[in-house]
Parts: C-alpha cells; structure tokens; sequence
C-alpha cells in the first residue's frame, strides 16, 4: 500500500501510533483496517452486477418509450375510429417506460446511499482509531 501524505500528516500519524503503542505503520494500517470492520473492501463484483442491472434497465425502459412513440406515431397516422392502438393501451405502454426507467433511477439511489454509508463507516473507523491513544 502506497500513500501519499505530507510531512506533518506522516508525523501526526507516528505518533498516534506511539502513544497507542504500536510499533509500525504497517501494524497500525492493519490494525486500522480491522477496526473499520471490513468498510474498506467493497463487494466490486456486486457494483458492477448491480451497475451492469441498471444500465439494462435503461435501455429496456428507452426501447419501451420508443414503442410508445411509435404507437403513437401509428394512431397520428391513422385516419377515423380505426385508430391502431387506444389511448389505454398507450398509456399503459407509457407508463411501464416510466416503471422501467424509475427502477433503474431506484437502484442507482441505493447504490448511492451503500456508498455513502460505506464512506461513513470508513470515517468513522478512522476517527475512532485517531482518537484511541487518547
């Protein structure tokens, strides 16, 4: 692990580290990374199943607004009662566009939020271990 920090950082750090008693730096990143109850190792394979969803999931939704366009085009085209498609049937299309593109919007928000949540964690953790010499 590489880190860059500036000098007064590197001397703060070395002496939490002593005043806590540990040794070395790579002790007290250890140690760190244990307090933080794993915060630091996201499930990677798990974001990018959930990014690869969502980004279906939009492209599922465009290609139903485009039949909902189309449908519409068709009844503009169509000429008395004989209208390809009824207003129900286009609503219906319409909104499961609008079904579609809210559940790929909802999953990009809970993503979001465990990331969020995830960084407090971390800051937490951090805090937690600064403060565990005094």
């Amino acid at each position: 692990v590489s880190v860059k920090v500036t000098a007064a950082e590197l001397a703060a750090l070395d002496e939490v580290l002593a005043e806590a008693g540990i040794e070395s730096r790579a002790e007290g990143l250890r140690r760190l990374i244990q307090a933080a109850g794993g915060v630091f190792v996201p499930d990677a394979q798990m974001a990018a199943e959930m990014a690869r969803y969502r980004a279906s999931l939009h492209e599922v939704g465009n290609g139903v607004a485009q039949i909902a366009k189309q449908m519409l085009a068709a009844n503009r085209a169509g000429e008395g009662a004989d209208l390809p498609f009824s207003e129900l049937r286009l609503a219906q299309i319409r909104g499961l566009a609008r079904f579609i593109l809210d559940s790929a919007d909802e999953i990009d928000l809970l993503l979001r939020r465990r990331r969020d949540a995830m960084q407090l964690q971390a800051t937490a953790a951090l805090r937690e271990f600064a403060h565990a010499a005094e």
